[in-house]
This record gives C-alpha cells, sequence and structure tokens, in this order.
C-alpha cells in the first residue's frame, strides 16, 4: 500500500488476485485511491501539466488537467487474461484493467483461447491542456505541487535517438524480448517521424507542433485517457481532472507496423480502419502517452484558489462563507482597479465587472440564459489599449483568448484583418487577409483520420474571448473567412459553434464570455454597448498598467480572482413580489414613452439586474437592486446618444 502512487498496477493486481470474487473489488480499489488523493496526498502525485514526460516513469500514478477535445470509438480489451509459464505449463490470471499491453514475461505466454479471459469496453479521449489558461493559473498548481526535478533513469537528451534497452528499464511485458531488435527500433522511429510530419509547424507559422490543439503555439502534452466506468456523463470540450497510470509504451508505435498489409484481405476490422486511422489513433506514446484513468472528475472551473465543489467539504463552506463577509470591500478594490484599467471610466468599468461574472446558467430552447458579450466602443486607436487591458484580464481570469479581429466595413465581403494575439503561452501570429481566410475558427471532422480537427474556437467553459476592432486595414474576405466571422456572431449571439461534419453540421454548445473592443460601434452582435470615456490620458499606456499591475498586492489579485469565479457558481432567484413590481415598473415607463422601453430593452435590464445583485453577494433581486440596475442602464444609453450626437451618426 506504500507504493499506491509509484507502483499502482502491483497494488491493483494484488488487490485483484485477493479479492477478485467480491462483486464491488473494483469501486473499492476506486475508493482507496480516492481517499489517498483527499488533502496534501494528491500533492505527491506528479503533474503532467507541469512534468516533462522524460521525468516521469512508466506505470506511476500521475495527474493531468485538461480539456477533452475529441472522443474516440470504444475499444475492447482483455479485462482478464490466463498466462501460462512456458517451462513448467503453471498458469496465472492478470487484470488487464488499466494496461494497454499484457503484463507477461519472456518466459510466459499469454493463452488467447483460455475459458478465464474476459473481455471488457472502456473508451478514450483525446485531451489536451486547457485551451488560454492563465499564467498565473498554471504557476499556482504548479507550485502546489511536490514535482520531480530530475529525470527519469530512462531518460537521455535526444529521445529521438535514445536506445530500446535504455527504455527496457520502465518496461517489463511480453516484448521486451525484441527491445534489442534494430528492426523494431527503426520502425518505432520512422512511425514517430511520420506523426511528426503530419503534425510539424507549417513555414507560415499556422499551424503548432499537434494539430489538434484549438489555440496556435499552445505548450504541453496532449493524452490518450482511457476511461473504464461512467464515460457516457463527459463530452467534447468538458475540462477534466485525471489520476490515473502513465503509460510510455515503445511497444505501442510498432503494433500497427508490424501488421501483415494482407491481412486487410482477411480482416474486416483491419480493412474498416486505414493506416492515416491507425496512426492518428496510435501516435507514438513518446509523443502522445497514454493515461488509464483511476479517478476523474469534470472541473466546473480552474480556478485553485477555490475547491471544485464549494460544498464538498465543511473547510471549503467555511472558506467560502468567510471571503463572502468581505466581498462589498473586494468589489470596490475591483472596481477601483478596472477603473484604472479603463482610463478611469467608472461606468465601464461597473459593466466589466457584470460581463466578467456571467455565465451561461440555463438553457430555454435555443435562447442561452444569463450570457452578458460586451462591446467596449469608444477605444483609442493610436496606442495597443486592447493589448494593454489584455495583459490586466489575464491577471484576474482564469482562461483567456485573444483575436485580434479589426473589422471597419463587410461592404461585398470586406474586412479589416491585421494581427492575432493569444495567450502568453502563445507565439504571435501575423494576421494578413490571408491567413485569415486560411485559418479554421470552427472545428471539422477529417474522415481519413476519423479524427475531429480543433479550431479557434473549441474553448472550454468560462473562457474569456477578446475580440479587438480597433486596428484598421481594409481587405477582401473569401469564403472561409465569411464563414468565420458568421461562427463568431453565432458564439455571441446563440452561445453555440456549429462543427463541420463535411455532410452536416453538428451543434455544440458553448459558454464563453467575449468582450470587443472597437473605435465605433462594433459589426459583431453584442448583448451590451459601452462607450469608453476616458478621464485620464496617460503619455505611454505600457508603463501605466505595469504601474497599476505593481501597485496590485499578490494577495489583493487572489482575491479578484476568487470574486470572479465564485460570483459565477452562485444561484439567483426572483421573488413573486419583486416580479410584480417588475411588470408594473415596465408597464409605467411604457406609458410615459413607448420607444424607451422595448422587449430587448428589459431582458437586458434584468440581465444587468441580476449582475448586479449577484457581484454584491445577493442571490435574489431586491428593490435597490432593481432601481440601481436601472440608474447604470439610464447612464449608460444617455452617454451613447451624446456620442452619436457629438458624432452626428448612429454609433
Amino acid at each position: 500500500m506504500s507504493d499506491w502512487s509509484s507502483a499502482p498496477l502491483s497494488l491493483v493486481q494484488a488487490v485483484y488476485a485477493q479479492c477478485r470474487t467480491l462483486p464491488d473489488w473494483e469501486k473499492k480499489v476506486t475508493d482507496y485511491f480516492k481517499e489517498k488523493l483527499q488533502d496534501d496526498g494528491s500533492r505527491e502525485v506528479p503533474s503532467l501539466n507541469d512534468a516533462p514526460l522524460h521525468y516521469l516513469r512508466h506505470g506511476e500514478l500521475v495527474h493531468f488537467r485538461c480539456m477533452i477535445q475529441d472522443m474516440f470509438d470504444p475499444e475492447y480489451y482483455m479485462g482478464v487474461y490466463e498466462t501460462v509459464e512456458l517451462s513448467t505449463g503453471t498458469r496465472a490470471l492478470h487484470l488487464g484493467k488499466y494496461r494497454d499491453v499484457a503484463d507477461c514475461t519472456p518466459q510466459q505466454e499469454v493463452d488467447l483461447h483460455s475459458s478465464q479471459t474476459v473481455t471488457l469496453e472502456r473508451q478514450t479521449f483525446y485531451c489536451v491542456p486547457v485551451p488560454g489558461e492563465s499564467l498565473w493559473v498554471k504557476e499556482m498548481y504548479s507550485n502546489s505541487r511536490h514535482t520531480r526535478t530530475s529525470p527519469s533513469t530512462s531518460y537521455t537528451p535526444n529521445r529521438q535517438k535514445r536506445s530500446l534497452e535504455e527504455e527496457d528499464d520502465d518496461v517489463t511485458h511480453q516484448d521486451t524480448q525484441q527491445a534489442g531488435d534494430g528492426r523494431e527500433k527503426c520502425k518505432r522511429l520512422e512511425t514517430e517521424q511520420q506523426w511528426r510530419c503530419q503534425t510539424a509547424e507549417t513555414p507560415s507559422g499556422s499551424q503548432s507542433l499537434d494539430r489538434y490543439f484549438p489555440l496556435p503555439g499552445e505548450k504541453g502534452p496532449a493524452c490518450l485517457v482511457k476511461v473504464y466506468e461512467n464515460w457516457d456523463g463527459f463530452k467534447v470540450n468538458d475540462v477534466l481532472e485525471v489520476y490515473g497510470v502513465l503509460c510510455v509504451e515503445p511497444a505501442l508505435s510498432t503494433l500497427n507496423e508490424d501488421r501483415d498489409p494482407m491481412s486487410s484481405l482477411l480482416d474486416p476490422a483491419d480493412m474498416a480502419e486505414t493506416l492515416e486511422e491507425q496512426r492518428a489513433h496510435s501516435p507514438p506514446t513518446s509523443l502522445v502517452p497514454r493515461i488509464h484513468a483511476i479517478v476523474i472528475q469534470k472541473l466546473p472551473h480552474t480556478n485553485p484558489l477555490i475547491p471544485s465543489s464549494v460544498s464538498e467539504s465543511e473547510a471549503s463552506k467555511q472558506s467560502v462563507s468567510s471571503f463572502m463577509s468581505e466581498l462589498s470591500s473586494v468589489r470596490s478594490d475591483l472596481l477601483g482597479f478596472l477603473t484604472h484599467a479603463l482610463l478611469g471610466d467608472g461606468l465601464a468599468a461597473e459593466y466589466l465587472i457584470l460581463h466578467l461574472i456571467s455565465t451561461v446558467y440555463a438553457r430555454r430552447d435555443v435562447l442561452p440564459l444569463g450570457k452578458f458579450s460586451l462591446n467596449l466602443s469608444g477605444c483609442p486607436r493610436s496606442c495597443d489599449f486592447t493589448q494593454r487591458l489584455y495583459s490586466i484580464l489575464q491577471q484576474i481570469v482564469t482562461a483567456v483568448s485573444i483575436q485580434v479581429l479589426p473589422v471597419e466595413s463587410i461592404r461585398h465581403k470586406s474586412i479589416v484583418l491585421t494581427r492575432f494575439f493569444l495567450p502568453p503561452q502563445s507565439h504571435y501570429l501575423p494576421m494578413t487577409i490571408d491567413t485569415m481566410n486560411g485559418l479554421r475558427f470552427v472545428p471539422c471532422k477529417d474522415y481519413s483520420t476519423n479524427r475531429l480537427v480543433s479550431g479557434l474556437l473549441q474553448l472550454p467553459a468560462h473562457t474569456l474571448l477578446l475580440v479587438d476592432e480597433t486596428v484598421l486595414e481594409q481587405g477582401q474576405l473569401d469564403t472561409a473567412g465569411v464563414r468565420n466571422l458568421t461562427a463568431l456572431g453565432n458564439v455571441i449571439t446563440w452561445q453555440k459553434v456549429d462543427y463541420d461534419f463535411s455532410y452536416h453540421q453538428m451543434e455544440f454548445p458553448c459558454n464563453v464570455n467575449v468582450l470587443v473592443t472597437s473605435e465605433g460601434r462594433s459589426l459583431l452582435p453584442s448583448d451590451c454597448q459601452v462607450h469608453l470615456k476616458p478621464q485620464t490620458c496617460p503619455p505611454s499606456l505600457e508603463p501605466y498598467m505595469e504601474a497599476l499591475l505593481s501597485a496590485t498586492l499578490p494577495a489583493m489579485l487572489n482575491k479578484f480572482r476568487m470574486y470572479l469565479s465564485l460570483l459565477q457558481l452562485m444561484d439567483y432567484t426572483i421573488t413573486e413580489e419583486i416580479t410584480k413590481a417588475v411588470e408594473d415598473d415596465f408597464v409605467d415607463m411604457r406609458k410615459d414613452d413607448p420607444q424607451s422601453m422595448s422587449a430587448d430593452d428589459l431582458h437586458r435590464l434584468l440581465v444587468v439586474a441580476r449582475l448586479l445583485s449577484l457581484s454584491v453577494g445577493q442571490t435574489s433581486l431586491s428593490r435597490d437592486g432593481w432601481l440601481r440596475a436601472k440608474e447604470l442602464e439610464t447612464q449608460r444609453k444617455s452617454r451613447l446618444q451624446e456620442q452619436k450626437f457629438l458624432n452626428g451618426n448612429e454609433l
């Protein structure tokens, strides 16, 4: 039991040997690992998000925080198999769970015709690190773990040229007998090279090392996560926390290559799977390792400062309750922080807070409830205001993706495009018209490999998508470019992305906060437009924003981060009394001026009132909250009318 993290397979096999007759022995194993991972136990498990793959050992327990990018078809495996000792004929039963290759020494062989063999089913997820995850989130998770600081004994600086004899220290399976075979080594390296060529970076820089990463330039490993139970509860784009057995098995790289080409004529299963599909679904484990999940859960958020479930323990409840007691002061400090970031505009800061805590909490038919996309117009063109604002926001949100999609007009499919900015872990990609027309925003199905090829809009829930329209340059969009622009509009309006399956489209709901910065009114749709009215004009934005960040203590930044994440998880209700008062107020406003309050205006006012109540820690709308929401909306509309009058045309 002391080796539960370093040798989990030995523990599972021992429990199986002793308790396999019990009906719930597998649940006892899972419960044991869950108990060990409580409190500080999970910190002892190395994380694939932090430690390079060559620092980890095959067969040990690892942690991985990831997003499901694709789901493969279920696969069959030998849940129980029998081995025979060649010299003595002694038979032994083995558990095949959490393995890819049978545990069989050179003196043993697997009896494929044994009556003891049990065939079971498992599901495989292709998982990638959480797209757009902020740097502070990565660092905080990394600092909370006691990860290794030295590579495993099987590591050599050049993994492409390491011998299989060195990797043999990590592997004790039936294929070990062939480890020194030069032909196998050449085939494995050839397979890896072919897979690398398929996913290599293109000269234009538009594709990252792994073409299945949604955002270009994302760092970190992709993994095949194999799930053994309750996989129906997961879906594409879910964020997972996985604890499982790491598999870095050289033998898997050559299994497909060793098949007789004529076998496809005899085996219908081989005919149904092309060579491209085999390579896409079984990449070398040195590039895409396997994790056999023992404990897996869906994360409602990725903020390391708050528990995954605010009601999972008494300690969590007390911590949240303590924070809620100082919510008013935190909100006041955050308002001041964002006011300075928005050049002294307090009204814009108020609406930005409402935008940052908004989330889709329910869907009624096709209408997503709770979304609050924001268009911040009036942003300066002469300086990198959006990029500097992004540097501020990435310090307080858990995941953010910035897209500079400058739009001036769409007459005859014209669009303005110059640059494409990504999170700090991503590279800077100059965006010309050609690259805009060539980039993929919407994921699509590749039938030759039977893989879902990711797009820029395949993002996890609660990601902040910042779209910049302040940099202008005229150009012509082709069909693909118009399709990308339409996809952005669908995310904003309907919170959905229509994945392209060639012969049809499949709708995938999303929950992405979209903030659009523009000089005039954005050509993209939005739930609310606020015109920026700067009260200060610093000579240079970069030192101004850096001074703002340096003046804010790390402890205060952590409170901002907790504030934004916790309020997204809070419930909200409206009493019948307040509902009646709102209806009466709406009728009165329509009596005075029917044009002043439409159904859309009422809907936006109710959303503002809801978010405003949550921002001060109230889970139910009060009369004062309703009046405050009306006051904010009056100020916002008055500013828009004033700007319209000054410009002489509609924003």
